[in-house]
């Protein structure tokens, strides 16, 4: 189902959404191996791509493989990859306090980022599964002092097999009352994921689709960077939401098995 002049031909590089997307808590949606089989038949590419910063690469891999799906740390990037590189690339040297799992903190110090626990630069909030009211109340107290305030994604929320965990975005909208400063986000849906897609593949606009279950993140991030957006239904969004919605995406399916079918 397509909304443009797009065809599905076009598309060499899938850049696929993980939870809510290929699987949900701790189990594959039906077809998502056969999808990623799919396009290794067709000379076609893939590259997870997920905004929950609490893992990081190296956790998903080890979480795919526990159900059967095997790849390499080089087929994931996250939302936490993304804000390392955009810190290095334009605040070198700044001290940041990050609020985070000890997952991203690994890949913080990693990625050579100057980690503190005063004073900053700058601060960084993510979807902290470890949030104490401790790390709530010396952020504010950062941002109020002059850090900058970024946000590794803007997700509200976080889809598990039980319903949905405050994400990211909830927790940011906590700091943003308390202080009046709003965060600068990145991830999905915005132009910094794009700018690293390209980087990492080398590939064009027309020749990449991000594929997910989310309007304002997943589709929005192709839609609004000149790459396609394909919606699947097994996540957040339905299919009455797209009506009502400012994002529109290139094509819909019902799941990533559909989308294999079609391929």
């Amino acid at each position: 189902m397509t909304d443009n002049t797009r065809t599905l031909e076009d598309i060499k590089l899938f850049v696929l959404d993980m939870d809510g997307t290929f699987y949900l808590g701790d189990r594959l949606f039906e077809g998502s191996l056969g999808f990623l089989e799919k396009l290794a038949e067709t000379g076609r590419k893939f590259l997870f791509f997920t905004n929950n910063a609490s893992r990081n690469s190296a956790f998903y891999v080890q979480k795919l493989a526990g159900m059967g799906c095997y790849v390499e740390e080089k087929d994931i990037i996250t939302a936490g990859d993304v804000t390392i590189t955009f810190l290095k690339e334009n605040y070198p040297g700044s001290k940041v306090y990050l609020v985070g799992t000890e997952f991203l903190r690994e890949s913080f110090l990693k990625g050579g980022i100057d980690l503190t626990e005063d004073d900053p630069d700058i601060v960084v909030f993510s979807f902290d599964t470890t949030l104490t009211y401790e790390k709530i109340f010396k952020a504010c107290t950062f941002i109020r002092n002059g850090a900058l305030f970024i946000a590794t994604h803007p997700d509200l929320n976080c889809p598990t097999e039980n319903g949905f965990l405050p994400d990211c975005g909830s927790m940011c909208a906590m700091v943003e009352a308390s202080t009046g400063v709003k965060p600068r986000y990145l991830g999905k849906p915005y132009r910094e994921t794009a700018d690293i897609i390209r980087l990492v593949t080398g590939m064009k606009d027309d020749g990449i689709a991000f594929v997910g279950d989310r309007l304002y993140t997943d589709i929005a991030t192709g839609v609004n960077n000149g790459m396609a957006g394909v919606l699947v239904l097994t996540g957040e969004t339905k299919l009455e939401d797209v009506e009502g919605s400012d994002v529109k995406p290139d094509f819909i399916f019902e799941n990533l098995a559909a989308l294999g079918r079609a391929l």
